[in-house]
This record gives C-alpha cells, structure tokens and sequence, in this order.
C-alpha cells in the first residue's frame, strides 16, 4: 500500500508542477532561479539521506521535486526572476555555505535539519519576489504541494525525524506560501 502511494504522491509532483512550467514558459509565472537551485540540489541531498534511512516509497516524491527544481531552474534563468537583489544573492550564499557545513555533520538527523533549513532559506527570495509580485506565481502548484507533500507522509515506510522533517516542513511552507499569495493578490487588487 506504501509503495502505491508512494507511486500516486509522485505522480502528483507532475501534477502540481506541470501548470506551473506552463506559466512559466507563457510568461505568466517569473521562478526565481536562486530558490529552484537551491530546492534542487538540497533536495537531491535529502533523497539520498532518506532512502539510506528508510524513506522508502515516502521518498519516491522527494527524487521527483529535485528534478522539476532543476528544469524549473533552468527555464528561470530563461524566462524567471530579473530583478535579483543582493538579499536575493546574500540567502543564495548561505544557503551554499550551510550547504558546506552540512558535509562535515557526521549525524544523519542534524543533517537532515541543516538541510532542511538550508532548503527553506532558499525559499526566502521567492517570498521577497512573490510578497511584491504576487502575480508572477503559480497558486496551484502552491497549494497542491502542499497537500501532495502532507499525503508523501503516509508513504513513509520508517517513520522517523529523518524521513518525517522534510514532507512536514515543506507541507507548512507550500500552504503558507499559497495563503501568502491569496492575501498579496487581495492587497494588489484593493490598492491603488
């Protein structure tokens, strides 16, 4: 039954993100090149952590994100974020210096927390962009994340702080991030 889930809550990675790339490459929707990187090649981090740590099917999600992070990357360089700002590189600079020091973390669960950290300070200039563009990002995918995120729980084989840190925190960041951009959207359009 895990291993369904598992197979379901990766395949609605695609679902989620395929509106996404789709406003991306219309234009619509400006990734912030920086955020996708950093979800990237962290996540990828983190896949290889919680499959050696009994992960299992709960991890099936985790492989599928680090791949769309990076094709979403790579076409926000293209199509993405233009006004990067030096908080926007300073948060990029941590993120790959905390990067560092989660190589020399000899414990899986505080590498885990480190790179899940690190992950969520790779957020903060997609917050910035979206806190003054609101616009420029993809509601849905913000929001199914968030559920697919919540539902890659109940595919874990080995529950523990390891294999549980990542889908929880990113659950709670995808759905305050879509209340974010509701609230944005909102303020944008009642202001003058």
């Amino acid at each position: 039954m895990k291993e369904i889930i598992g197979f379901i809550a990766a395949a609605l990675v695609f679902v989620a993100y395929a509106p996404y790339v789709k406003d991306v490459i219309r234009g619509k929707t400006k990734p912030h090149p920086y955020s996708w990187f950093v979800w990237g090649f962290i996540t990828a981090i983190i896949f290889a952590i919680q499959i050696s740590n009994g992960g299992g099917a709960g991890s099936y999600v985790t492989v599928t994100v680090a791949i769309l992070s990076f094709v979403i990357c790579f076409l926000g360089l293209k199509e993405g974020v233009k006004d990067i700002t030096t908080s926007d590189t300073v948060f990029f600079v941590l993120a790959l210096i905390a990067t560092g020091l989660w190589l020399f973390a000899e414990q899986p669960t505080l590498s885990m927390i480190l790179l899940v950290t690190i992950d969520i300070l790779g957020f903060i200039p997609t917050i910035r962009k979206a806190w003054n563009k609101p616009q420029e990002e993809t509601l849905f995918t913000w929001g199914f994340n968030g559920f697919r995120h919540a539902l890659s729980i109940f595919a874990i084989q080995k529950y523990s702080l390891i294999t549980l840190l990542n889908p929880v925190a990113w659950t709670i960041a995808n759905l305050l991030f879509s209340v974010l951009l509701i609230v944005r959207r909102k303020v944008k359009t009642i202001a003058p």
